[in-house]
């Protein structure tokens, strides 16, 4: 099902899977996805990941969440490089998702009791995340 409602809004951290095109579909997760507005998002990927690569090649991705509750999508978006390097952590660039439509995957008949959820063992890989998605919420201001 396709909605024009736009995104749903999702909790902070919720793993999400970029998927990219190419001679072959690509898919990886994400953990710096955050919702801009209901018709755009925003992510980081490490400048030398082969998905930024093909996003710079082909601007056609989707990006699916499955956040819990009634949350479950997939985004199909255009990609465009917002920041880069993103002041806040050079090894990363900053990417803006402008979307085109969005598959509503819930369904009254299921919930997602246990959605993944990015949990970082690493203290300053925490914080640095937290930076970033922080940042990405900030690309309109």
């Amino acid at each position: 099902m396709t909605t024009h409602g736009g995104l749903p809004e999702w909790a902070p951290g919720a793993v999400a899977v970029l998927s990219t095109a190419g001679d072959e579909p690509h898919a990886i997760p994400v953990s710096t996805a955050v919702r801009l507005d209901p018709r755009r998002a925003a992510l980081a990927l490490a400048r030398t990941r082969a998905s930024l690569a093909r996003l710079r090649d082909d601007p056609r991705c989707a990006l699916t969440v499955l956040s819990g509750g009634d949350v479950a999508f997939t985004a199909h978006a255009r990609a465009t490089i917002a920041q880069d390097p993103m002041a806040v952590a050079e090894s990363v660039v900053a990417v803006l998702l402008e979307i085109d439509d969005v598959q509503d995957h819930a369904d009254p008949r299921f919930t997602i009791d246990a959605p993944l959820a990015w949990r970082w063992v690493d203290r300053a890989a925490a914080a640095r995340d937290a930076a970033i998605r922080a940042a990405l919420a900030d690309l309109d201001g």
